[in-house]
């Protein structure tokens, strides 16, 4: 009864629709702040030189959690972990909304990000339930939700703090998590995995998998290069929208909401992926990712045309990355349902801190070498990957 795995032949869709609504209100957390730096500094009186550490705090948190709690979902019942998450999440949430102190809100961060590695509970969960000719549909249908949370999360900041102030994007979202956990917590199935080690012996075996997995590596070197090209192109497209095209916040918003339709690439990933077009739609991804900057420079003036080529850019490299964050996951899970939590956890840590690495460069290269050097660097992200992907000899 407990191990859904075994009992399970269908997922209802009602539940892949609720894991995939719970994914996105979770991982949203992680990127309310990041369009919201400037008047969350100035508030808790917090150095503008320093104000970089919201997001960086937030990333380590959610590094920390992938690392050190994730894992425990092949250990402990699933539905009671991500429920306990979520309520760390919940305290960080009103925390940050009440305080002005940077210390604490700073804190308040961390353990946001600690909290909301529920996410990534609730992706391996859903691929237990579901069977093996349907996990790739399954996870993509999921991760579609998960991608579009991260999508609309930075638009709806923008939009929530212009009409009541940045405290309120954290006292809803603390709101509505507590729906959610409330809702999981009574309709979620329980699924208590048979661990044969204990916690210590569980994170050790951590790098043990990274070593031995070559697959693991694999797939976590892809998306770490395609998603730090994601996050080097969303740090610097704001900043480059307001100097070169004189867009004000409300329209940098609006063209946050154009990459969302990249989420559509996730289900459609799952579903060929089923079908064994795995190693082809890799390919593809990493390309398309890489032709996304090529594009912005197509048009260098200031024209509609310019900035319309940036929307279609904008929306191939997230179809690019959610297709194959898609395509990475499906295949890190077919090593085992046994390790499956763990595999989750070191591939979302790796591909993650690529992420962070993007986000620095970004900044770096544009105060030094503006949109040129900043596209180019996130054009050798994707170049890198595909060089790695030539020596690929399977699926």
């Amino acid at each position: 009864m407990n191990n859904v795995q075994s009992k399970t032949k269908q997922v209802p869709s009602w539940i892949t629709a609720l894991l995939a609504i719970a994914c996105g209100v979770i991982v949203a957390n992680l990127y309310y702040a990041q369009p919201l730096v400037g008047p969350i500094s100035i508030d808790t009186h917090l150095p503008l030189a320093s104000a970089g550490f919201i997001v960086t705090l937030t990333q380590i948190g959610y590094v920390a959690g992938l690392l050190f709690i994730v894992p425990l979902c092949d250990l402990i019942e699933n539905r009671r972990l991500v429920v306990s998450t979520l309520v760390v999440v919940i305290c960080a949430l009103v925390a940050a909304s009440l305080t002005h102190s940077a210390s604490l809100f700073l804190i308040a961060a961390m353990f946001t990000g600690l909290g909301s590695v529920a996410a990534q509970i609730l992706v391996p969960y859903a691929a237990h339930l579901a069977t093996e000719e349907r996990r790739g549909q399954v996870v993509g249908n999921v991760m579609s939700g998960l991608l579009l949370g991260i999508m609309l999360a930075r638009p709806i900041a923008s939009f929530v703090t212009d009409l009541w102030g940045w405290q309120a994007v954290f006292i809803l979202s603390a709101v509505i998590t507590t729906i959610l956990a409330v809702l999981l917590a009574f309709v979620l199935p329980e699924r208590t995995p048979s661990p044969t080690m204990n916690y210590g012996d569980l994170i050790r075996s951590l790098w043990s998998l990274f070593k031995t997995k070559a697959v693991l590596r694999r797939r976590a070197f892809y998306q770490a290069c395609l998603f730090g090209a994601f996050s080097l192109f969303w740090t610097v497209i704001p900043l480059w929208l307001a100097s070169h095209f004189h867009l004000s916040q409300q329209g940098i918003a609006l063209f946050a909401l154009a990459g969302v339709a990249g989420a559509i690439a996730a289900p459609i990933a799952g579903r060929l992926a089923d079908k064994g077009w795995t190693k082809r739609l890799t390919g593809l991804a990493i390309v398309i990712a890489a032709l996304s900057f090529l594009l912005t420079h197509i048009f260098e003036d200031a024209s509609a045309i310019a900035l319309a080529m940036l929307v279609i850019a904008a929306i191939a490299l997230d179809m690019a990355v959610s297709g194959n964050l898609v395509l990475g996951q499906r295949t890190i899970y077919s090593l085992g349902s046994e390790i499956r939590g763990r595999v989750n956890g070191v591939f979302m840590a790796v591909f993650f801190i690529g992420g962070a690495i993007g986000s620095a460069l970004g900044g770096w290269a544009y105060a030094y070498g503006g949109w040129m050097l900043a596209s180019m660097l996130g054009l050798s992200m994707p170049v890198a990957a595909l060089l790695y992907y030539f020596t690929e000899k399977s699926n």
